[in-house]
């Protein structure tokens, strides 16, 4: 958390400067970021409403930049989650920095470890979209280069947990399946690409299994 945690602040203030240069009131900034709380879309979801977007294209668009949460669930240590609340906390509150924490050390976190992670990521995004929102009420100001905030959090989560783990095959399959998405599917690159992601995964699972099965 003290190296997550100020980049989501950072990010969350881009965000609140967002909502307030959109011509959007500033009490706004906490209220999406408490209950839609989904990063990246929240800044297309501002986008969005400003254009009178349909709310059914709006559905569709949430469905689509945040399908990746399926593939989230498949291995987030939800079981040690005990209460029917924390569940459902916990359910809400998977972002994508949650994830990148907790799911690489299921064994070691408690269920109260993950749900205090996940309330401590929750109060820096809306902390920050706070602080971003009282900046820059009254002021026609947005700075877009705090965004890439989100980015630079990821490139560290990864090299951090790829050198954790002592292994380059996960990220070599990464960057293999990324590529063609990007190419192929540029508008959904990140679902496409988690989804090979996942198939390869599921090969190189059943790879050495197969091995074994042959020797024997």
């Amino acid at each position: 958390m003290l190296g997550v945690g100020p980049g989501m602040v950072l990010l969350g203030v881009s965000f609140g400067l967002l909502v307030v240069s959109s011509g959007l009131p500033w009490w706004w900034a906490p209220v999406i970021s408490g209950v839609v709380y989904a990063g990246s879309l929240e800044f297309l979801l501002i986008a969005l409403v400003g254009a009178g977007t349909p709310l059914a294209a709006i559905a569709l668009t949430t469905v689509l930049v945040n399908g990746r949460h399926v593939f989230y669930g498949l291995s987030f240590p939800l079981h040690h989650v005990r209460s029917h609340a924390g569940r459902a906390y916990a359910i809400f509150a998977l972002i994508d920095e949650a994830y990148a924490l907790v799911a690489t050390r299921p064994g070691a976190m408690s269920g109260a470890r993950i749900l205090w992670t996940q309330v401590l990521l929750h109060s820096c995004w809306v902390g920050g979209g706070v602080l971003g929102a009282a900046a820059g009420a009254g002021l026609a100001w947005h700075a877009p280069a705090l965004e890439f905030v989100f980015t630079a959090l990821f490139v560290v989560l990864a090299l951090d947990a790829a050198r954790a783990e002592g292994e380059v095959t996960g990220p070599a399959l990464a960057m293999t399946v990324a590529v063609p998405a990007g190419l192929v599917v540029p508008g959904q690159m990140l679902l496409a690409a988690m989804a090979l992601f996942v198939v390869l995964l599921l090969v190189r699972r059943q790879l050495p299994r197969r091995r074994r099965g042959a020797d024997a």
